[in-house]
Order: structure tokens, then sequence, then C-alpha cells
């Protein structure tokens, strides 16, 4: 971990102590440091550790998570300029954040596979892995999944019903994002897959492989001091919670190593799983902070007869927003 970060970090600690004293919150984070060389499962679970995840990872105990879910940089290359739309003549806020630029497709591709070379080490021989990207990344992520030894099990795409405009109208609107849903590797076994959730989520009688909903917005999306997106990238409560219904099992461990604004393990906590996220960004912390001190609300509300009685268990979230 950079000095910056350990630097960072210790005004975290220090701020959180404060402030959240008496709070359920109080002993949500951890702070990653050099002088930590290893760190179990029991002192990670349930917890955001506030670190690089690349040397987390390396800390973490093999074979230990049931599920990861990565939403990395997706290296979207934009243009230096300000987008204004139109009809109203208000800015558009796109993705310009340091953690979105690399010097170049080399420098990004090593990223990549040591990200997901250290989230396959943690995964058990059964765990399945969902990476989610646009078209700017998601071919190369997907390359670099099979070159380490993944073995794809489907890709998912997300339909966005409410995407970002298409101002200039010289190509097709952007209104998909696609997650590769893979396992460890072509001899694994057992994986947890529920058939009855993939088909309630689906388009059509076959559950096909395309979610329909929009993207995080209204209540839902956490703001900053000064009232913007305090995450570009912010995901819906509703992608993950398909997520994890679909592959994951009440008490399982899943793992979020470039967590943002913490909707993976908001979710995993609400339908009765274990969490572990890491986060580079102390800003980011502060923010899952405050996300996880109202619970969130759940209801079955909305699932077909068949799905509610296969799946007792399980609550159906709120869209929020």
């Amino acid at each position: 971990m950079s000095q910056e970060i350990e630097t960072r970090g210790a005004l975290f600690t220090d701020t959180v102590s404060q402030k959240t004293k008496d709070s359920p919150t109080r002993n949500l984070v951890i702070v990653d440091k050099p002088s930590v060389k290893s760190l179990s499962l029991k002192r990670v679970l349930n917890k955001v550790i506030l670190g690089d995840a690349l040397q987390v990872l390396k800390k973490m105990p093999e074979e230990s998570v049931d599920c990861v879910f990565v939403d990395p940089p997706y290296f979207l290359q934009l243009p230096k300029k300000q987008l204004k739309r139109w009809n109203v003549k208000t800015d558009v806020e796109g993705v310009d954040d340091e953690w979105d630029k690399f010097a170049s497709f080399d420098e990004y591709d090593e990223f990549i596979r040591n990200l997901l070379t250290g989230v396959r080490r943690v995964m058990k021989p059964s765990a399945t892995v969902w990476v989610i990207a646009t078209y700017h990344s998601i071919f190369r992520i997907g390359k670099i999944m099979q070159d380490i030894g993944y073995w794809m099990l489907n890709d998912v795409v997300w339909l966005k019903t409410n995407p970002m405009p298409n101002w200039l109208g010289v190509r097709f609107t952007n209104a998909t994002e696609t997650l590769v849903f893979a396992v460890k590797d072509k001899t694994a076994k057992k994986y947890t897959f529920k058939k009855e959730w993939a088909r309630e989520f689906g388009v059509g009688k076959v559950g096909a492989n395309v979610w329909v909903l929009p993207l995080c917005n209204g209540k839902e999306r956490l703001k900053g001091d000064d009232g913007k997106k305090l995450h570009s990238t912010q995901k819906p409560v509703e992608l993950l919670k398909r997520v994890i219904l679909t592959s994951t099992n009440e008490g399982d461990v899943i793992l979020d190593p470039v967590a943002g604004a913490g909707t993976t393990g908001y979710v995993a906590q609400a339908l009765d799983r274990k969490f572990v996220m890491i986060e580079v960004n102390a800003r980011y912390v502060e923010g899952i902070k405050c996300r996880f001190a109202e619970a969130l609300p759940v209801t079955v509300e909305g699932h077909s007869s068949k799905a509610r009685k296969r799946h007792a268990g399980y609550s159906e979230l709120e869209t929020i927003g």
C-alpha cells in the first residue's frame, strides 16, 4: 500500500472514532497497513477494508469466498470536454475519475490481470465470479479471464431503461453493460446456480440472459457534500439483488474487491449473506458507512408464486428511487 493510502487511512480512522463512537457501523471498517501480513476470514467478515485490493487480496486466506462481484474501472477513455444537455443547458456528469485513467491498454490489462489473479486465489473451488463492464473493456477482460484459467458459464446483458442520451447521433445509443458469469476453472463442480431466480429475472418464458432495469438514480444514488454523485458508476440495488439471488445461498461469503459505493455488501447483508468489501478511496468508504446506518427495506412483492414457494426464505429488495 502506498504512503498516500496509509496516510488517508490514518486520517479516516481518526474521523471514524470521533463521529461514530456509538454508531452501529463503528466496527464496519478496518484499515489495511503494510505491517499487517495476513488477514483471517474472521477478521474481515462483514467488514469494509480500506486499502489497495491488489495488496489486501494477497493477505486473505486461499479458497475462502463463495462468490465474487467485480466492478473494475472501465477505462472509458472519454474526451476531455464538457457535455451539455441541449434542451435544459445543464452539464452531463460523466466518468472523469482518476481511478478510470490508465496510460495505455497494457497498463490497464496488467491491472485487470493482477486483480483477477488475486480474486481467483481466494475463490473456493465451487465459487462463482461476476465481472461487469461496458464495450470499452469487457472483451479485453474476457480474454484475460480465459488466459488466467477461468471458465465462462454465461454472459448476462444488462439493458438499461434509462441510459445516457445519445447526444451526437453518430452511433447506436449505448444502453447495455455486460456481466460475465464464470467459475474458477473448467473442473469446477457444484457451484451455486438458482434456475428459478434466473427465469424470474430473465426475459421471456425461458428466462433469457437479459436483465432489464434502470440505472441507479433517485434516492438510491449516494451524494457527496457537494450534492453531486458520490460515485459516478454506482450500481443499482436491483442488479446486485439478481446477482446474489441467482448465484449464492444464505450464509455464503461474497467478496467485492473494488467496492465503490458498497452496493454488494449492502444487498448481501439484507439477503442474509456475509460479505467482504475492499475499497481504496476513503471518501467512498465514508459513504458506505452512512449507507449501512440504515437497513435496506425488503419485500417479497413481485415474485411469481413458483419462485416464492421455492425460495420462501428469501426476500426481494425494493428498487429505491
